[in-house]
């Protein structure tokens, strides 16, 4: 189960973000090649990642390291960041220019 969660994640992260597996690999430093994020994207596969990837596949997918531990079955980590609130800041423009928040 892990396994096609971790792939699920890969698949809609590249599909959200409208990257290639080449600007993923590149994201993540080349340390995960991008034929190998092909493979973790693909349909009726299984991926498996050890801990020491998590980090650079976060990067890539640019979700925090603790969403692609989850999502391989991995333990989780200390993560500070895991309780700041994400909701999108958002301004209203008016017609005559003014802005309203």
């Amino acid at each position: 189960m892990a396994g096609e969660d971790l792939q699920q994640l890969v698949r809609r992260r590249l599909w959200e973000l409208g990257r290639t597996v080449d600007e993923a690999s590149r994201r993540a430093r080349r340390v995960i090649p991008a034929d190998t994020l092909a493979l973790m994207a693909r349909r009726g596969g299984r991926s498996f990642i050890s801990e020491g990837l998590a980090g650079f596949l976060a990067r890539a997918l640019d979700v925090p390291e603790n969403r692609v531990r989850r999502a391989a079955g991995l333990p989780l980590v200390r993560d500070e960041r895991e309780s700041t609130t994400t909701r999108p800041h958002l301004r209203l423009v008016r017609g005559d220019g003014t802005e309203q928040q």
